[in-house]
């Protein structure tokens, strides 16, 4: 199938693009890396009058450190968060989740602002920016504006970006090294969406024993999910009460996760796997 008739603009500027938001049809699409985007155009599941390529943007496509935060511009690549340094050593939960997106030829094109953007339940950036607090930065003529991740997410691709606002890049303020991170994933295949995904952070003394614990779900719900009465289990129950944690941990996960059936997994197979993921999890923290 093809897409169907648009008009199609290269945007050079920011100001160029906040004139094209301010005076194009509503129905008006962002195209950043493409990855989800041209794909939703050539099944017809997105029909824009007009397509604006930022994609030659270059001031939005930088990993920075600037005072105690990480920056990440909009238009970097996952291949770019991937290979590193700065993000390997401050944000050990995005390196560990970024080869968990799908296959080296989408990381190459796929940008961390198209993906959050989209907001696809199932993908692991999201997830990640909840477990670590990011903050979501959002520009438009008039300035700038801060969200924080757990405001940014509200629905199924639902965002809190306004009319006339482009998402423009991401801070994050790394955790103290007290704390440790854990991300994986069930899938049929590697590269596959996840049925479940988890992106976990944790705080303690060892010895199988954690003092707080951030637990977010991602192929759960309508959008990321952070399981706070599981994250209470998680840091009551020590590594060696393991059969009653994952009982503890999957009647937690039963109040605060909606995951749906489809053909590959129905619900109950994906809140077994939730728990499982949580109960795997906690003993890597807490070890």
């Amino acid at each position: 199938m093809k897409s169907a008739p648009f008009d199609y603009v290269r945007a050079r500027s920011l100001t160029e693009v906040f004139d094209l938001l301010e005076q194009k049809e509503s129905d008006m699409r962002i195209l950043a890396g493409g990855q989800s985007l041209l794909a939703t155009l050539a099944l017809r599941l997105s029909e824009p009058s007009v397509l604006v390529d930022i994609g030659g943007l270059e001031k939005l496509r930088f990993i920075e450190e600037r005072g105690e935060a990480i920056h990440i511009g909009a238009l970097t690549r996952h291949c770019e968060l991937e290979r590193s340094p700065l993000v390997a050593a401050r944000l050990p939960l995005i390196a560990q989740a970024i080869p968990h997106v799908a296959h080296p030829a989408i990381r190459n094109r796929g940008t961390i602002g198209g993906s959050l953007s989209l907001a696809d339940p199932a993908a692991e950036l999201p997830a990640c920016m909840l477990a670590l607090d990011a903050t979501i930065v959002l520009a438009s003529r008039t300035g700038e504006r801060r969200v924080p991740a757990e405001e940014f997410f509200q629905g199924l691709y639902q965002t809190d970006i306004k009319p006339g606002e482009l998402l423009v890049r991401v801070e994050i303020t790394p955790y103290d090294a007290a704390w440790r991170f854990h991300f994986a994933e069930f899938s049929r295949r590697r590269g596959d969406y996840a049925m479940v995904g988890l992106a976990a952070a944790g705080r303690g003394p060892g010895r199988g024993r954690l003092e707080q614990v951030r637990l977010v779900f991602l192929g759960c719900g309508d959008r990321p999910v952070r399981a706070r009465a599981a994250e209470v289990v998680g840091s009551r129950l020590p590594s060696e009460q393991r059969e009653a944690r994952y009982s503890a941990l999957r009647n937690a996960l039963e109040k605060e996760l909606v995951p749906q059936s489809d053909p590959h997994a129905g619900s109950q197979t994906r809140m077994h796997l939730a728990a499982v993921l949580a109960d795997r999890a906690l003993g890597v923290l807490a070890d």
